[in-house]
């Protein structure tokens, strides 16, 4: 039987895509509809057809799965940031492990029965809320007018309007009330991508959570001079009213550091080049494992906190130091997994590409003291391959984005022929085809841990242990 756009079908949701979208089934041909959950019976309208499957919006759900709760978000079905929020926290976590779990199989071509012996369990979060120490909220207009931030809906540049996203801290919707409401009264334009007309594009806010510290970087359209890090406030005003703005954010406790980005390519990138500091400091700090981190608009810094120190421990245990080793970070970022594994470490080395990382990663090695340690700025793909012959390793971790690791890096990993390669991972898809990669090439996979490190969401972090075999 064929179905059509706009019809309308009975289904049981029986599984769920690695984007969160549960699948059912109507006469063998597939559903995927977003914010089903596994065994959810509902009626859902067709959207969209495709030869062997379609996709479908929820009309009514019959009966709810046992695993279904109710959101939290009143936006949650609009905004689809969250794409697990309907789902009850332990069914989250499973679904997770399965994703992880499947990918190894059917992309590293690795035995079940192997991944089902080492695969530890999840590491989860005591309370899965109000845990991302970043946001950056798009700033538009409303049909009546008014400016308004919030979330991008799904696959569009419409701004749903949210100033109080249940995954950031509360003070968040304080400080983009106050924004906005200088905007009404001073009557400046929300930046349109449309007409690239406006000022004021994003907003960003960082949360120091052990330090309590804040930052707020307002990305604006305006023609201005300077580099990088403007240093002092610039005499001129960057925004209409900003001594007035500044007193009103001054008054949200934490506070530590307004910044303003200016940004006038018509791009989608977020942040501009040139970050002008109007009030406090450039930076913010933020302590991790015990060491501070200081943490400017661009810099990286995992968005979990609490998570992250849960997820470096299983790398450090994994790494198993005992204090001679020579260990070498690949893609370091500002040096946290560097600065953590040093205690127990001979030596390591950080290696990373962006210039600004690198930066401070310098820096907070020298403000937390720690000397037995340096950070190399190049691509891994260039200087693995260049220096193979001088790297002595003991332990590799690897810390790529979500693309993986090039596959000349991993080669040359390779050949530097560590003991035991520690990879932190944010993508199932290419960690699987990696230790494909790595364990036909000398080394065996010995441990698999996830941590949940954003709750609420498809993603997951994961941590593997491999060794080489001899």
């Amino acid at each position: 039987m064929g179905y059509n756009k706009n019809d309308t079908v009975r289904i049981t949701i029986t599984d769920m895509s690695n984007e969160g979208m549960g699948i059912g089934k109507a006469d063998g041909y597939a559903l995927f509809v977003k914010d089903a959950v596994v065994g959810d019976v509902i009626d859902t309208k067709i959207i969209k057809v495709k030869k062997n499957y379609g996709y479908g919006r929820i009309e009514k759900i019959i009966s709810p799965s046992p695993e279904r709760i109710e959101t939290r978000c009143p936006i949650a079905r609009q905004c689809g940031g969250c794409q697990l929020q309907a789902m009850s926290y332990d069914a989250q976590l499973e679904f997770k492990e399965k994703v992880v779990k499947n990918a190894l199989v059917r992309i590293g071509g690795f035995d079940t029965g192997l991944i089902d012996r080492i695969m530890e369990p999840i590491i989860r979060m005591d309370d899965p809320w109000r845990y991302r120490n970043k946001a950056q909220y798009p700033v538009g207009t409303d049909k009546s007018g008014n400016p308004v931030a919030g979330f991008y809906a799904g696959r569009t540049h419409d701004i749903i309007p949210c100033t109080d996203c249940v995954l950031g801290p509360e003070e968040n919707n304080k400080i983009l009330r106050i924004i906005l409401s200088h905007m009404k009264k001073y009557n400046i334009p929300a930046y349109d991508e449309k007409t690239g007309q406006g000022s004021i594009r994003h907003i960003l806010i960082r949360n120091g959570f052990r330090s309590g510290q804040i930052m707020v970087c307002i990305v604006i359209k305006q023609e201005g001079t300077g580099g990088r890090f403007c240093g002092p406030p610039d005499p001129t005003e960057y925004i209409a009213g900003q001594d007035e703005l500044i007193g009103a954010l001054g008054e949200v406790q934490g506070i530590s550091s307004i910044t303003v980005s200016i940004n006038n390519k018509n791009t989608n990138v977020v942040m501009g080049n040139e970050i002008h500091t109007i009030s406090g400091d450039d930076r913010i700090k933020d302590i991790l494992l015990g060491k501070s981190f200081e943490i400017s608009p661009l810099s990286f810094y995992q968005v979990n906190p609490i998570q992250a120190e849960r997820l470096y421990k299983t790398a450090i245990e994994y790494a198993a130091l005992n204090g001679d080793e020579e260990v070498w970070d690949i893609c370091c970022g500002i040096g946290t997994i560097s600065l953590c594994m040093a205690d127990k470490a001979g030596f390591v080395h950080g290696l990373e590409i962006v210039p600004e990382a690198i930066k401070d990663a310098k820096k907070n090695a020298v403000d937390n003291k720690v000397e037995n340690i340096d950070f190399i700025c190049a691509a891994a793909e260039e200087y693995l391959p260049e220096h193979k012959t001088e790297i002595k390793a003991d332990v590799v971790v690897l810390d790529p984005p979500r693309k993986g690791m090039d596959e000349a890096a991993l080669s040359a990993v390779v050949d530097i022929a560590p003991e035991r390669i520690v990879y932190v991972s944010c993508d199932p898809a290419t960690l699987a085809r990696d230790l494909d990669h790595l364990t036909r090439h000398g080394y065996e996979l010995k441990r698999v841990r996830c941590t949940d490190m954003f709750c609420q969401t498809v993603h997951v972090e994961t941590v593997v242990l491999l060794t080489r075999v001899n």
